[in-house]
């Protein structure tokens, strides 16, 4: 190449340059583009920003390139049971618990009198398993005419409670049959041996249909057991029943209509472990399983009247258990006594090496505690009666649309709705004298933290807008059990990822606040309809509701919400109170 030549080339290159790196950009705007600056500028008032047109002209290319893979994310096969690859742990840096779990582990169990002579078997319906199991180590009565038993009352109860979605009668008569065969030959396993519980039905169950509470899911069988089912077969334990729930894990309503309550069946049981609230206050099963996210397990025992335990996220194995919110699930047992809840704890807590949220943490049990040693909290202002303008709209468990269970409605309160409201004030507050008479000294504090957890509520219906996206773009997102969740579900997919990141951010803001809190007491003291539920599910903390008195026929409950995995103190306050008082030898008549 010549001087001059050369000269020409360089001179030209600076352009040639541009040009190329023009030539992208001018492809891509010959190219129609989906999303128009108006569209992106509609989408930003969306999210409340503004980035200006310059800022929007920049981005432009790269959200039409992110929508192609967006579109290719969703052509991608991922199965419902598909954890993402992100870990929830609510325990914060350097406080991780010690290790020592050991499912199964012999208990020290309070001595259960012995049961008063029967009539029928059937008189047996509503006794505690702790109690079931001595007839049952001795031979006194068989987990055959057990089994047998509460597979009458299902049938014969369980359609006017409509709590049972799946009898499992033939694997229930086998797995009785060989308890007895294992009890006369001395293998005795502990005291869930032969006793007969129900599942809320989104634990797969091999060979049995899984049905979410959902028509869409109606025929869906999966082909594996949960570690929760695992686990109760290996403790001897015998499936009876799969349960209702609500559909999709919120209320009380499922595809074959409402949950009723035993109390009053004009009642709903509320939700969404409306079923094994239910059925095991009603006397059909010995236990359940339900689950709670933001209040699912709290609130039906409260409405059913029973012991309802939600453990410390990350106790239990969701392996196997339809996921609503990845960060939030949480597993337990509902019972009818605080032992009960302990035993069946005993059997299922602990790491499977399925579920990587799951920690060992040890959890040792001693049904006796001074309670004058322990420091417990209580928030005065929930056991007052609600200002006259607020009262109507008080309720139990979630606030309706979190997907759980329903508020109801607000208003004016009627006089009818004031008083009952007092009453189940006076009843909260006699419950706290009988604490006082036993030993303990409460202490008022002010819940913090209740500001974030407002604001962050959505990270639970982001993440099930996320678990069923495939359902939410699919024709079956029109049946009608599935309630508001289509609404939701469409609603939380304009969530953008930042703004649910910085939801996790403030999250753990919360649980450095309620850390600080639970650093001083022992366990708080609470309704069941206390702002602590959300809050607590939110940060990972366990609580247990149990029986405190009735209004008008129905079930008041007080809730004792513990450390993050010490179950056993908060269990052992909840048995104190237990042992002191007759609420939890009172059942519904059928």
């Amino acid at each position: 190449m010549g001087r001059n030549d050369r000269r020409r080339f360089l001179k030209a290159l600076p352009a040639a340059v541009a040009a190329g790196i023009a030539a992208p950009a001018l492809a891509q705007q010959g190219q129609q583009q989906r999303i128009d600056l108006e569209t992106l500028d509609c989408a930003g008032k969306i999210f409340g920003i503004d980035f200006g047109k310059a800022e929007d002209e920049a981005a432009l290319r790269g959200v039409n390139s992110n929508l192609g893979t967006y579109e290719q994310l969703r052509a991608l096969d991922i199965p419902l049971d598909t954890e993402p690859a992100i870990t929830f742990r609510p325990y914060l840096p350097g406080k991780a618990p010690k290790p020592g779990a050991t499912p199964g582990a012999k208990l020290k169990l309070s001595t259960a009198p012995p049961a008063a002579r029967r009539g029928s078997i059937e008189d047996l319906a509503f006794l505690p398993v702790t109690t079931l199991a001595g007839l049952i180590a001795r031979r006194e009565v068989s987990s055959t005419d057990l089994t047998k038993m509460y597979l009458a009352r299902l049938e014969k109860h369980g359609p006017r409670l409509n709590s049972v979605v799946t009898l499992t009668k033939d694997l229930a008569l086998e797995q009785a049959a060989a308890a007895d065969r294992e009890i006369k030959a001395g293998r005795y396993r502990g005291p869930l041996h032969g006793i007969p519980w129900g599942a809320k039905d989104l634990f797969a169950t091999k060979g049995i249909p899984t049905t979410f509470g959902a028509a869409p899911f109606q025929k869906q069988v999966i082909d594996y057991d949960a570690t929760i089912v695992e686990r109760l077969r290996d403790a001897g334990a015998v499936l009876v029943a799969k349960l209702s729930m609500g559909a999709l894990a919120q209320g009380d309503q499922w595809f074959g209509g409402r949950t009723r309550n035993p109390w009053n069946p004009e009642r709903g049981s509320s939700g969404s472990s409306a079923g094994p609230g239910s059925a095991t206050a009603a006397g059909l099963v010995g236990f359940s399983i339900g689950t709670e996210t933001r209040g699912s397990i709290i609130s039906p025992s409260a409405e059913n009247g029973v012991v309802g335990l939600r453990p410390t996220y990350g106790r239990i194995s969701r392996h196997g258990a339809m996921a609503l919110s990845w960060t939030m699930d949480k597993i337990g047992p509902m019972c009818r006594t605080v032992e009960d809840c302990v035993v069946v704890f005993n059997a299922i807590y602990g790491p499977d090496g399925r579920d990587s949220t799951v920690v060992d943490a040890a959890f040792t049990w001693t049904p006796d505690v001074a309670l004058s040693k322990l420091k417990i909290g209580y928030i005065p202002r929930e056991f007052e009666p609600p200002a006259p303008a607020a009262a109507a709209g008080e309720g139990r468990g979630d606030a309706a649309g979190r997907g759980e269970s329903g508020g109801r409605g607000r208003g004016a309160a009627t006089p009818e709705e004031r008083r009952r409201l007092e009453e189940r004030s006076k009843v909260l507050n006699e419950a706290l004298e009988v604490y006082r008479k036993a030993g303990a000294k409460l202490e008022a504090i002010e819940l913090p933290g209740t500001r974030i957890a407002n604001m962050i509520g959505f990270i639970l219906n982001t993440e099930s807008a996320a678990a069923f996206d495939d359902l939410t773009r699919s024709p079956e997102i029109a049946d009608p059990s599935l309630n508001t969740w289509p609404n939701t579900f469409r609603t939380h997919r304009f969530v953008p990822a930042v703004e649910y990141i910085r939801a996790q951010r403030a999250r753990t803001l919360l649980m450095r606040q309620m850390d600080e809190l639970m650093s001083k007491y022992d366990v708080l003291l609470t309704p069941t309809n206390s702002q602590s539920l959300g809050l607590t599910n939110l940060t990972g903390h366990p609580a247990v509701a149990m029986k405190a008195g009735f209004v008008n026929n129905t079930p008041v409950e007080i809730m004792v919400t513990g450390r993050l995995y010490d179950e056993a103190t908060m269990l052992r306050v909840a048995l104190a109170y237990e042992r002191v008082t007759k609420w939890h030898t009172m059942h519904p008549t059928l």
